[in-house]
């Protein structure tokens, strides 16, 4: 059949959905859940933009991201990186992770709601609670739950990053200016220390000097004393849209790193990992039109990435009006109506 077209708008029930063809690879869900096309070391990292295991590979940073990565490893302070909405930021970190060896990229996304307790640890009081009663009304006088403490806390990503290592993890605390005003001060003494207590573990310290606990990664790791501080500074990369300002402590704990919008480069390099060889020269046209837009004009790669796979990639769709679906999907993301 060719028409493209799944829905119709015709009102009747039909069975178009056994037509619809394999999704985007970076929206193939089923994919990630497998751990098939997955990145370097991140299962789900398959449908992610940006960190399929082909870009980190093909990742052309730019000298001035090269010279300010290596200041932050020396340095062993955090990265500040800004930017535009896709222009790599977070493929950085796992750039970094990749080539350095350094394993799993620990990801730290912020909400408005996300405080410093979430990246640090979780302690889940109410489960242990429900756990001790639990004991109890099975005849258990003592009212001992059947696990320690250890198996009511969590390390998020900060604290799992902030674990005595031999080599550093990588944290991306990704979309910092999307927190509320308090968090970016709240991280200085944290990122300034490299340490954090857990006033539930030291309570306990006299009678259980050492207590197991979970890591962000679902591992298991013993917390001396209730505190936990870092023997190698972690890899932090922190992005940021630049939609607002930080305080100058942060900044002055931080190496900062302005992102251009990618380049032919880079943005060759993200085409053909995603799309082959054939999606960069089929798109083109599509390829010049993104790197010619107007000056200050916003767009992300996912943008082209999405308008290169309708009207290229995906055989179903080579009957659509090039000019009318490349509108439609790369439309300025700053345009105001």
């Amino acid at each position: 059949m060719n028409d493209w077209r799944i829905y119709r708008g015709v009102g009747q029930p039909h069975d178009g959905m056994r037509r619809l063809p394999a999704p985007p690879p970076w929206r193939d869900f089923a994919a990630s859940r497998d751990g098939a096309e997955s990145g370097p070391d991140d299962p789900s990292s398959a449908r992610r933009l940006g960190v399929r295991r082909r870009l980190v590979e093909n990742y052309a940073p730019r000298p001035a991201e090269v010279d300010a990565v290596n200041a932050a490893l020396y340095l062993r302070r955090p990265l500040l990186v800004t930017g535009n909405p896709g222009t790599g930021k977070s493929t950085l970190a796992y750039a970094v992770a990749h080539e350095l060896g350094l394993g799993k990229v620990l990801r730290w996304p912020i909400v408005s709601r996300t405080a410093l307790q979430d990246g640090l640890y979780r302690y889940d009081a109410i489960a242990r609670l429900q756990d001790v009663q639990l004991e109890r009304a099975r005849g258990d006088d003592s009212g001992a739950a059947a696990s320690g403490i250890g198996s009511y806390i969590r390390l998020g990503p900060l604290g799992t990053a902030l674990l005595p290592a031999e080599q550093p993890r990588v944290l991306l605390i990704d979309e910092l200016d999307k927190s509320d005003l308090d968090l970016p001060n709240d991280l200085l003494n944290t990122l300034e220390e490299g340490e954090f207590s857990i006033p539930e573990l030291e309570r306990l310290a006299d009678r259980e000097p050492v207590v197991e606990v979970l890591t962000h990664d679902g591992d298991r790791v013993a917390v001396h004393g209730g505190r936990i501080a870092c023997t190698t500074f972690p890899v932090i990369v922190l992005t940021s849209n630049g939609e607002r300002d930080f305080p100058a402590p942060l900044l002055r704990r931080c190496v900062q790193l302005e992102l251009d919008p990618p380049g032919e480069e880079q943005l060759t390099a993200m085409v053909e990992a995603h799309l082959g060889t054939e999606g960069v020269a089929a798109g083109a046209d599509l390829i010049r039109r993104f790197l010619e837009r107007e000056p200050g004009e916003v767009l992300a790669a996912d943008q082209l990435l999405n308008a290169l796979y309708l009207t290229q990639h995906d055989p179903h769709a080579q009957g659509l009006t090039r000019e009318r679906i490349a509108e439609m999907l790369m439309q300025p993301l700053d345009r105001t109506r």
